[in-house]
């Protein structure tokens, strides 16, 4: 499984409550929520991140709060796959269940900028930057990449009960 595509890059601790403001929790419109998606440190993050993005960030990216809408924001916003340094432990599980990849990479932001090109091969956990400097992150495998390749929990569920 590779995904593409241009970074968009932040920082340490970014918590649910950046990644989707609690105000917008009443709406369950994955597309209403992509609008609101980082607003808080980037207003124009919904349509930088439109065109397709990797979101590049640092250490315990999506603490605080279980709020799944998190991972259905950035997904619905563009994000094809979130590089972070760590993770908190709901939000990776959250991510996966919808179908957004969640890739650990030590120094992640020191080693990828801003408008960086990346191609993340999410089995391995290789990342390509701009071509030519190969990174090495911690790979998908087992069920949760199965979950990712039936995009999302629920895809893989009606996958797999049809089958048996």
């Amino acid at each position: 499984m590779i995904i593409e595509g241009k970074v968009l890059k932040f920082g340490d601790k970014i918590d649910t409550d950046i990644i989707i403001p609690a105000r917008h929790l009443k709406y369950t419109d994955p597309q209403y929520l992509a609008q609101h998606a980082m607003e808080p440190l980037d207003p124009e993050f919904y349509k930088k991140a439109s065109q397709g993005v990797i979101l590049v960030a640092g250490k315990v990216f999506g603490m605080g709060s279980s709020r799944e809408q998190a991972a259905i924001a950035l997904k619905a916003a563009g994000v094809r796959a979130v590089i972070a340094e760590s993770f908190a432990r709901i939000f990776f599980r959250n991510a996966i269940n919808n179908g957004l990849p969640a890739i650990i990479l030590p120094d992640a932001t020191k080693k990828i900028n801003q408008d960086d090109y990346v191609k993340v091969n999410v089995e391995t956990g290789e990342i390509i930057v701009n071509g030519n400097t190969i990174l090495k992150g911690k790979g998908i495998t087992g069920m949760p990449l199965e979950i990712l390749k039936a995009g999302g929990i629920l895809s893989f569920l009606k996958t797999t009960r049809s089958t048996n």
